[in-house]
C-alpha cells in the first residue's frame, strides 16, 4: 500500500522514532505466543520538541497489545500526536476490541508502521480504518531490524512452518568438534553469551540425540535475568537413546522439554520420558530419519514460530538439504580448539567462506576475537 502524507514530515525524525520502537519490539520478542511482539510509541510535539509521552510493547502470553498500554500512558497527550508502531495495528474484532479502533478513539492525527500486517483478518484493512477516520498514514520500510523481530510470526501467516535459524560455532574451516573428545572449546564466552541472547529470542532450540548425548547441553538461557525465557527445547531422537542422566531433563518440569521419535518408540522409553515430564512427540519417518518437513508443520501447529536449530553436522545438513533454513549464523572461533588428529575432526556441511548455495551475508559482527556472519537466503 503507497499512502501519500498530506504534507511533508521529518523523515530522520520518522526513522528515529520507528527504530526506537523496533528496539522496544525486541523486549518481549519470544514471549508473546502466536502473537508478533509489537511495540508502540505515541510521539507529542512539547515545547521542547518532538517527545515520546506513551510507550508500549506487546505483554507476554500476547495480550494486550502494543497500543492500549501506549495510549494509557500517553493519556490527553495521545490527541493531535503521532502513534509509531511496529506492526500495522489490528482491524478485528477478537477477545479485545481493534487496535487501530483505539487509535483513532485517542486523537491521534498520525500513525507511522514498519510492516503490513498479512494476516488475512488484517492485511491492508488497519491502515484503512485509520484513513477513513481521517488519520494520516505512512508506512515505511522497517528493514532488517523489522523483520528480524517478526520473522516468526510473519513466516507463520505466510506459510505452515517456524522460521529456522541454523546456528553454527566453528573456525575458518568449518571444524565444529571431534570425533574423540566431544565438544571442542569454539566459540570465546562473549560469543557464547551471543548464542543465549539468541535463544532467548526463539520459541524453540532443536538439537540431534547425538548432540544431547555427546555434549549434553542444558539447552537453556543462562544469562542473568533470562532463565525464565529459555525456549521450548526440542531434541530429535529417531533410535530412542536419551536416558534419564539426559541434562535437559532435569529442568523439563519448568521448561517444556519434547522429545521427537517415531510411534513405535519403545513403551518403557516413553514412559521413562514422561516420569521425566518431557513429552514425546511422535513423528513420520523418510528413509530412516525424521522427516523434517513434516516435523516442522507439527512445530508450527502447536505455535511454536521460530526455531534455532544448534544441532550438528548431520542435522544442519539434513535442514539445508530440505530446504527449511531461513536463516544461518556463523560464529567463527578465532581461538579454537583442534583436534589430536585431523581425521579426529568433526566438520560442518559449509565454512565460513563457502557458504551454503543460495545464501549471502547481511551483516557481520565482532564478538570479542571472534566473527560472527549471518546468512539470508538470497531474493
Amino acid at each position: 500500500m503507497n499512502i501519500t502524507p498530506k504534507m511533508s514530515y521529518d523523515i530522520k525524525q520518522d526513522q528515529r522514532f520507528l527504530e526506537a520502537a523496533l528496539r522496544l519490539a525486541r523486549k518481549h520478542q519470544g514471549l508473546t505466543g502466536t502473537n508478533p511482539s509489537v511495540a508502540c510509541v505515541i510521539v507529542a510535539q512539547t515545547q521542547l520538541g518532538a517527545r515520546i509521552v506513551g510507550s508500549g510493547v506487546t505483554a507476554e502470553g500476547g495480550r494486550p497489545h502494543a497500543e492500549p498500554p501506549a495510549l494509557l500512558e500517553a493519556g490527553k497527550l495521545a490527541k493531535d500526536a503521532t502513534a509509531y508502531v511496529t506492526l500495522e495495528p489490528c482491524a478485528h474484532h477478537g477477545k479485545t476490541p481493534p487496535c487501530a479502533q483505539n487509535l483513532i478513539d485517542s486523537g491521534v492525527a498520525r500513525v507511522v508502521t514498519a510492516i503490513t500486517d498479512p494476516d488475512n483478518r488484517v492485511n491492508g484493512k488497519g491502515h484503512e480504518m485509520l484513513i477513513n477516520a481521517g488519520i494520516e498514514v505512512t508506512q515505511m520500510d522497517g528493514g532488517d531490524a523489522a523483520l528480524r523481530v517478526m520473522q516468526g510470526y510473519l513466516k507463520a501467516r505466510t506459510s505452515s512452518r517456524p522460521f529456522i535459524t541454523l546456528k553454527m560455532a566453528m573456525n575458518e574451516d568449518g571444524l565444529i568438534g571431534s570425533t574423540q573428545e566431544g565438544n571442542l572449546k569454539i566459540s570465546s564466552p562473549i560469543s557464547s553469551r551471543q548464542t543465549h541472547l539468541q535463544r532467548a529470542r526463539h520459541d524453540g532450540i532443536l538439537v540431534g540425540s547425538g548432540t544431547a548425548l555427546s555434549d549434553n547441553p542444558s539447552l537453556d538461557c543462562r544469562l542473568p535475568g533470562l532463565l525464565g525465557r529459555s525456549p521450548i527445547r526440542v531434541i530429535l531422537d529417531e533410535k530412542s537413546k536419551l536416558n534419564e542422566k539426559t541434562k535437559a531433563f532435569s529442568s523439563a518440569l519448568h521448561t517444556q522439554t519434547i522429545v521427537v521419535s517415531p510411534m513405535t518408540a519403545p513403551t518403557e522409553w516413553r514412559q521413562m520420558l514422561a516420569r521425566n515430564g518431557v513429552q514425546h512427540q511422535a513423528c513420520e519417518m523418510d528413509n530412516g530419519r525424521i522427516a523434517l518437513p513434516e516435523l516442522m508443520d507439527d512445530l508450527a501447529a502447536k505455535g511454536i514460530q521460530s526455531i534455532l536449530v544448534e544441532g550438528g553436522a548431520r542435522i544442519a545438513e539434513s535442514f539445508l538439504k530440505d530446504d527449511l533454513v531461513d536463516e544461518i549464523v556463523i560464529h567463527v572461533g578465532s581461538e579454537a580448539d583442534k583436534p589430536e588428529t585431523k581425521q579426529d575432526g568433526v566438520y560442518a556441511p559449509f565454512t565460513p567462506k563457502a557458504f551454503p548455495e543460495g545464501f549471502e551475508v547481511c551483516q557481520t559482527l565482532r564478538f570479542g576475537k571472534d566473527a560472527s556472519l549471518r546468512l539470508r537466503k538470497k531474493n
